[in-house]
């Protein structure tokens, strides 16, 4: 058994943070059962040239930048749906998705809609790109906008993945408001949720922010929220009989201390739920040998180390500050993908 053949053993579902055909393929035979896209994992494909073909068919048919973006994101996540469309099948929906990201323009600082048009175009846009795709996740950010959209999208039966996720503030008001609209369903036949809490940017936050937590907190924090925000979902939805599993998925997982292990944060949450761990991380795990791992979503640190970080840790100020990196982190990579279709046109 290799090393993440373990990891989906113990009971995790293994999603790709990539859509890389080829990366799919190769992940697939790993054990991998999902993906998810985003611009910066579009724009590195477009840098390799294998996808000039494509570009130049999208241009000739006059679509403008943005629209060539969009046209070759759907077709890639398309083609990534393909690959993962029997593992839907198998498990009557409850896995084999590849999420699909709605413009992170909408939330960029320069966007002068209102909140109100914001959580429209959400609306319009999660309803658009989810039209006919069985196994397509909507991703939408849980900002002002986003949530305010997840309610509506939930009711007109979108499968969702709600991103940006740091805090069990975030995570309450996301999940509140998709079971309010699965409820306006004709049926939960089909209902699926995942929520995407980040877990190596908070510990790159305490680093840099509360430098007074111990040493066997440091390092920790993000571990630690995400561990609390599992136990949340697994209550909040044990008593509502669903056909389907509504999941946490564990999202940066990959290190960003080079002193800690690749498998850090893949092994802290190993058991349950979904990881979407980065190509890198993947790789680098295959090459551990003899590396097994085991369920420990459900065991927290030591009640001192618990105690240190609550003393410490302001954690709707640790949101505010991520929140804006990451709203940053969304839409400067959509602006670079733009503009690097802008200068693939004039080479092709």
């Amino acid at each position: 058994m290799t090393p993440l053949q373990s990891l989906v053993a113990s009971g995790t579902k293994l999603w790709l943070d990539s859509i890389d055909p080829e990366l799919v393929r190769v992940n697939r035979e790993q054990g991998a059962t999902g993906a998810t896209s985003n611009p910066i994992i579009v724009s590195n494909l477009i840098k390799t040239g294998r996808f000039d073909d494509q570009l130049a068919a999208l241009m000739q048919q006059g679509l403008d930048d943005t629209a060539v973006a969009w046209q070759l994101t759907d077709a890639l996540v398309r083609q990534a749906q393909d690959v993962f469309r029997p593992v839907y099948e198998e498990t009557f929906g409850n896995d084999g998705f590849v999420s699909f990201e709605l413009d992170p323009l909408l939330d960029d600082a320069a966007c002068t809609l209102s909140v109100d048009e914001r959580r429209d175009q959400y609306i319009e846009l999660g309803k658009k790109w989810a039209a006919g795709q069985l196994n397509r996740m909507i991703k939408v950010p849980a900002t002002p906008g986003g949530l305010a959209a997840l309610e509506e999208l939930a009711a007109a039966s979108v499968t969702l993945n709600v991103t940006l996720i740091f805090s069990e503030r975030q995570y309450q008001a996301a999940r509140d408001a998709i079971w309010r609209g699965a409820q306006r369903r004709k049926s939960l036949e089909r209902f699926k949720s995942v929520y995407s809490i980040f877990i190596s940017r908070i510990d790159v936050y305490t680093a840099q922010h509360v430098a007074d937590l111990s040493p066997a907190a440091q390092g920790q924090v993000g571990i630690v929220n995400a561990k609390r925000i599992w136990q949340q979902n697994q209550q909040f939805w044990q008593d509502k009989s669903l056909p389907l599993l509504q999941e946490m998925i564990f999202a940066s997982t990959g290190t960003k201390d080079p002193a800690d292990s690749a498998d850090k944060y893949v092994a802290a949450m190993a058991g349950s739920d979904i990881q979407t761990n980065p190509p890198g991380t993947n790789a680098a795990i295959q090459k551990m040998d003899g590396k097994s791992f085991t369920r420990m979503i459900d065991q927290m640190p030591a009640a001192e180390v618990l105690a240190d970080i609550d003393q410490k840790v302001d954690f709707q100020k640790m949101e505010e500050v991520l929140m804006e990196e990451g709203l940053k982190k969304f839409a400067e990579p959509q602006k670079g993908l733009i503009a690097l279709i802008a200068e693939k046109r004039k080479s092709l």
